[in-house]
């Protein structure tokens, strides 16, 4: 990963590409080159500090202490595995805490992006933490019963509780969890809402409302996205993108989100998904109680719990290629949906103005090595998306 990001660093300093030219004047161009270089050096520094610091850990026998910590209170094998874990995630928290703080209030403030306050942020973080809670601990709960009570098949009956979890949060999220964060206004009457009506009428696409989301309210950066799935389905659009783009490149913007639907790329990329949640736990179900693996984190004691939380050091290599393979399934998406949204709109030049626009206004980098986008990037950099809209609309 440093190697990526040295590399990376080091494409910052090629030229505008000539298709930027007229978002990115030298200034901007100047500013999304520091503004990119200072999260990755940022990056770079967490990423090392983190790696020592977990390494120190292990050696020091900090696992250990904290299950110790989880077993002195004598409960069940799954009460003191859902204190162990959470404590895990404690530490996590902590440390990420002034990560947060100092990207917001300082890198994203430099930048003119943050519109965060102190309140909003506690309040995010407090609302995050009682949903890891709330979700977490039951759904933790129900994969601990099952692999310490229903034997060698305790995975399979897993993954399809999991699976099922996973379905269901498609319908949970957009519903219970987002409005807790944002506030979901429907779109005014007016020409975008009418556009958006009309191209949906004869695209034959149902949905349940299209919505403005008060996006400014923590950043600067603009959005859109489709959210739900089946008869829940709704378009929101942050404040800060109407605030931006004429109608036509808004259309354009959610046309391409429609794509995906269209294209069933939700459904598939569900599938791969669970499949890759399927694959983890076959192979985690033959790491359970593994006294090798215990015994690099210097613990006393075998455990269900514990097995869930070592492996998941031993599967990060497995994660990574996955990673890579789903981040390249989903750049072709990308793709296709923008394809689609053309193809279905007949505006090229209103979506490569839209594209273009995001990538000034979120100082994006324009030159991304490549190494990155093929290990990294689940989008396909913004002038990759250009150049496939032109190689395919010549006219442009």
């Amino acid at each position: 990963n440093l190697i990526i990001e040295l590399l990376n660093l080091k494409n910052l300093k090629l030229k505008v590409p000539p298709e930027f030219q007229d978002v990115y004047d030298t200034e901007k161009f100047n500013q999304a080159q520091q503004y990119n270089r200072e999260n990755t050096v940022f990056g770079i520094i967490v990423s090392t500090v983190e790696t020592i610091l977990l390494i120190l850990f292990i050696v020091l026998g900090g696992f250990n202490l904290i299950d110790k910590f989880a077993r002195s209170f004598n409960f069940n094998e799954i009460i003191t595995g859902i204190i162990f874990i959470y404590s895990i995630i404690f530490l996590v928290g902590l440390f990420k805490l002034p990560v947060s703080i100092y990207s917001t209030f300082h890198i994203e403030q430099k930048y003119g992006f943050n519109r965060t306050s102190v309140k909003t942020f506690i309040l995010d973080n407090l609302k995050s933490l009682a949903l890891i809670i709330i979700i977490g601990v039951p759904v933790l709960s129900v994969v601990l019963l099952f692999f310490n009570y229903t034997g060698n098949f305790a995975w399979l009956y897993i993954w399809g509780f999991i699976s099922l979890f996973q379905i269901a949060m498609l319908y949970i999220a957009p519903n219970i969890i987002m409005p807790l964060f944002n506030k979901f206004i429907p779109l005014e009457e007016g020409e975008l809402k009418y556009s958006i009506e009309n191209y949906a009428r004869n695209q034959n696409f149902k949905i349940k409302g299209i919505f403005k989301m008060d996006g400014s309210k923590r950043s600067s950066k603009s959005n859109a996205f489709f959210t739900g799935i089946g008869n829940s389905i709704r378009i929101v659009l942050f404040d800060t993108l109407i605030e931006k783009h004429s109608t036509s490149e808004l259309l354009t913007v959610l046309a391409h989100e429609m794509g995906h639907f269209k294209l069933k790329h939700i459904y598939k990329q569900l599938a791969i998904s669970i499949l890759e949640t399927g694959l983890l736990l076959f192979i985690l179900s033959f790491f359970l109680k593994n006294p090798q693996l215990f015994d690099a984190f210097k613990m006393d004691h075998l455990s269900i719990y514990g097995s869930l939380v070592f492996f998941g050091f031993l599967y990060s290599p497995i994660s990574e290629f996955l990673g890579i393979a789903s981040n390249y399934i989903s750049r072709r998406f990308e793709f296709q949906a923008d394809h689609y949204s053309v193809k279905t709109t007949q505006e090229p030049q209103s979506f490569i103005n839209a594209l273009k626009k995001l990538g000034a206004d979120n100082l994006s980098n324009p030159n991304p090595h490549p190494l990155k986008v093929f290990i990294e990037y689940c989008h396909p950099p913004i002038l990759a998306r250009i150049r496939n809209v032109k190689n395919n609309y010549p006219q442009v």
